[in-house]
């Protein structure tokens, strides 16, 4: 034991060897020169063996474990990021009109210059057709460009009610990536199914041509908008349903911002939809109407005549020798009721509405029973959405909007008979209204499109006789009197106008032509509302259907043949 340990002290290593004393160079060991580095010994290396050693044992272990316990699992779920389910976007349904014009289409959709797997939605650029076809909302991407929002979905319009129609099924596939996450190969699984084309009832030339008509006399009046209806008078069928202003179909789906904040800072309120969402007081349109009332319960002979000086004066009953007086918008003479209808006579309506001396009237139960019967007050039920069911004023009405005057009286009757007071109606409303006029009684569904809403019709319980008079007094209207400016060579039309005063004070009207064509086999009915313009002005809704015939008999005579 002792030898062994001396050995170990008097180990010489090789470098002084190799030294003796004449070569020694001559160092200053006392400021360490010359002194010799001794290599590291074989116990410096332990600790560091054992723990190299130790660590392979841990790693090896757990190399062990997720081989041979969980090698499944993670083996899944390696397999499940190599492979990723996707979803293949299907192409919306195209839009037509009634002539295989296309409305609405799809078409290739870049993002930084990249083609998108889902297609962009292109609208026509010709005006009338915002608030018809509406608008979608496009598939959208976060920062990292993944879909958080999948499909092209209806926003308003067409593009809204039919959207289910229009979207079709989507389809899916598998796509197999690298490390790398490149795509190394895909393949589908289900086949995207296209949308369902859809062909509107509509004429997107007419659609048109109204539009520009209801624009050009808003803007130059000026009207605070317009609108325009047009319906076959035996289907229901739409061929015209545009409002003005309008907002772009297009700018709402590419989110141009100006002119999506023009729109929102536009006090005309282009995002309202005039021929269903607006409600307006009708003025003399109501009055043919009245005068079906009048002739079904007896209350009038068509012959019967009243005389009209410019105003009806009632005696006050509380205030003897105080008269309420109803005025006319001017004095018109003896007049029947042909006559009455054509230079729209109030007084006449005053007597047949709220009645007068011995003259029975009909009473506001009455006339709210056959305005109803017309379709008034009520959902036509027609597809776009946003419908509005309108105002008619009764003594309930009446009841609960004025709480603090509850009290209904003749003069409320009178007005109501003459479109004014509560009333309130919408384009639509009136239209339908006009074609159960002209075709005989039969008050349609109406329809946008043919293979979704199927015709529809209730019959209205009056007498055709009774119906021939007052279409007879319409046109009388068109040949000498408030519809004169209707009075075209090319096709016989029958007409009323209406002159609603709006406002507190009356300072405002709103202007309406409607009527049917041709007189004597009819086939369509229209509508045209000038909202909200000076009371001073004399231009109104008759011109603009003026316009809107004039061009129809040069661009699309084939709406204006008599059928056989």
């Amino acid at each position: 034991m002792f030898q062994r340990k001396r050995r170990k002290e008097t180990l010489i290593s090789p470098e002084e060897i190799l030294l003796d004393a004449h070569n020694l160079p001559a160092f200053d060991p006392s400021r360490l020169e010359g002194k010799l580095n001794k290599p590291i010994g074989p116990r410096a290396l332990r600790p560091l063996i054992i723990i190299l050693l130790l660590v392979g044992v841990v790693l090896l272990g757990r190399t062990g474990q997720l081989m041979a316990l969980q090698g499944e699992h993670f083996a899944a779920l390696s397999e499940s990021n190599r492979l990723g389910s996707f979803m293949i976007l299907a192409e919306r349904g195209i839009i037509y009109d009634r002539n295989d014009v296309p409305l609405a289409w799809n078409t290739p959709h870049y993002r930084d210059g990249i083609l998108e797997e889902y297609a962009a939605r292109t609208y026509v650029a010709t005006s009338g057709v915002g608030h018809l076809l509406g608008y979608v909302r496009l598939p959208a991407r976060d920062r990292s460009g993944r879909l958080f929002r999948e499909g092209v979905e209806g926003i308003s319009g067409v593009e809204l009610i039919f959207d289910q129609k229009l979207r079709g099924t989507d389809g899916s596939k598998i796509v197999e990536m690298d490390a790398r996450m490149d795509i190394v190969s895909e393949g589908v699984v289900h086949r995207p199914v296209p949308g369902t084309p859809l062909h509107l009832t509509v004429d997107v030339r007419l659609q048109h041509a109204m539009n520009q008509a209801v624009a050009e006399l808003a803007d130059r009046v000026p009207f605070r908008g317009g609108a325009g209806v047009i319906m076959d008078v035996h289907t229901g069928e739409i061929l015209v349903l545009t409002s003005y202003p309008e907002y772009s179909s297009l700018a709402m789906v590419t989110g141009d911002a100006e002119r999506i904040d023009a729109y929102n800072n536009d006090a005309r309120t282009p995002y309202l939809n005039r021929t269903l969402a607006g409600q307006y007081t009708p003025g003399s349109i109501v009055k043919p109407f009245v005068a079906l009332a009048a002739l079904n319960e007896g209350i009038v002979r068509p012959e019967k005549s009243f005389l009209s000086t410019g105003s009806l004066r009632l005696a006050n009953p509380y205030h003897p020798g105080q008269f309420s007086v109803f005025t006319d918008w001017r004095a018109h003479g003896v007049v029947d009721m042909r006559r009455a209808l054509a230079v729209s006579s109030n007084v006449y309506f005053y007597y047949i509405g709220g009645g007068f001396g011995d003259q029975e009237g009909l009473g506001i139960s009455r006339i709210d029973q056959y305005m109803r019967k017309f379709g008034f007050g009520a959902s036509t039920n027609f597809a776009l959405e946003g419908e509005r069911r309108g105002v008619l004023p009764t003594p309930a009405w009446k009841e609960e909007t004025f709480p603090d005057d509850p009290v209904w009286r003749i003069g409320d009757t009178y007005n109501t008979a003459v479109g004014q007071y509560g009333s309130q109606v919408t384009l639509m409303q009136v239209v339908r209204a006009t074609a159960a006029l002209a075709n005989g009684g039969l008050l349609l569904t109406p329809r946008l499109d043919t293979s979704t809403t199927q015709y529809g019709a209730r019959r209205i319980d009056i007498p055709e006789q009774h119906m021939s008079i007052v279409r007879a007094g319409m046109r009388d209207a068109v040949l000498d009197g408030t519809s004169i400016g209707l009075k075209v060579p090319y096709v016989e039309v029958a007409a009323k106008t209406g002159t609603a005063e709006v406002g507190v004070s009356k300072d405002h009207v709103h202007s309406w032509s409607m009527g049917f064509f041709p007189y004597q086999n009819p086939r369509y009915a229209f509508v045209v509302m000038m909202e909200h313009g000076p009371r001073t002005n004399l231009i109104g809704a008759t011109y603009v259907m003026r316009q809107f015939m004039d061009w129809v008999h040069t661009n699309a005579p084939e709406y204006l043949v008599r059928p056989e």
